[in-house]
């Protein structure tokens, strides 16, 4: 990963999920502490959507910065901030926005797994911004948030 924000923020979820792995640990006071996890868990799945929405946003500012006139830049930028709790399918859909083939690789790439992640990590994120009770487990949003790296990754790798 090289865009600057997208790896500050990745570098700043690695951090918490690294303590949070400390804090639940079997040598930990809360290892049992299950309620506590659940409350983190809901937490970082809210964070691990702000990620994806960011990153994606920063990757495609960043390549129109590098590719076009600073007008359509700017352009670009200011409708990427109106991109928000993106779906895998409004991913997809940005992604063509840029390049028929770009959406292509991304929807290969993707297939299965990242994008049942993409789009649970979106709609948990949903429920718990309305107040609905989620299950999702620390482990749970720990997966998810490795698939979502990796989208973030293939997204950064087609622009370059």
């Amino acid at each position: 990963m090289r865009n600057l924000e997208a790896v500050r923020y990745k570098q700043r979820l690695d951090n918490l999920f690294e303590r949070l792995d400390k804090l639940f640990s079997k040598d930990s006071d809360f290892s049992g502490e299950i309620e506590l996890q659940s409350h983190w868990a809901r937490y970082l799945c809210i964070l691990v959507s702000g990620f994806l929405e960011t990153s994606v946003q920063a990757i495609y500012s960043q390549y129109a910065r590098e590719k076009a006139t600073p007008y359509v830049a700017n352009y670009v930028t200011r409708k990427l901030k109106r991109f928000t709790n993106p779906k895998m399918e409004d991913i997809l859909t940005l992604s063509g926005m840029f390049s028929k083939e770009w959406r292509d690789h991304l929807e290969n790439a993707t297939e299965g797994e990242l994008k049942a992640a993409v789009d649970s990590i979106v709609a948990n994120r949903n429920q718990i911004a309305h107040g609905v009770d989620v299950g999702i487990s620390f482990v749970t949003i720990r997966g998810y948030y490795q698939s979502a790296v990796k989208v973030v990754d293939v997204i950064e790798k087609t622009c370059a």
